[in-house]
């Protein structure tokens, strides 16, 4: 038995689309690229892939929990930052 392909055929009009000018597009829709943007962009080409994270449930005492997130935003990537730290010290202390 044959599997189904998972992906429709394109709908786009390809050959309109390779005869358009550059004039021809309309970019209003797109917010203006500021420098703050460019500032925050990272570029991964010829690098490793970042390893996906994975979600967990961890028990953790109530007050150490509103610490962290009383420092606002991006709490758990701080608290995934600390944890990195002391693993990686431990990795000193080992090797």
């Amino acid at each position: 038995m044959r599997k189904l392909g998972t992906s429709k055929k394109s709908e786009t009009d390809w050959k309109r689309v390779r005869s358009m000018k550059d004039e021809d597009i309309d970019f209003s829709d797109i917010p203006p690229i500021t420098p703050e943007m460019f500032a925050k962009a990272v570029i991964r080409r010829g690098l490793k892939p970042i390893p996906r994270k994975k979600q967990l449930t961890l028990r953790m005492d109530s007050d150490v929990i509103d610490w962290f997130k009383r420092q606002g935003q991006g709490y758990q990537t701080k608290i995934n930052s600390l944890l990195r730290a002391y693993m990686e010290e431990h990795f000193k202390k080992s090797a």
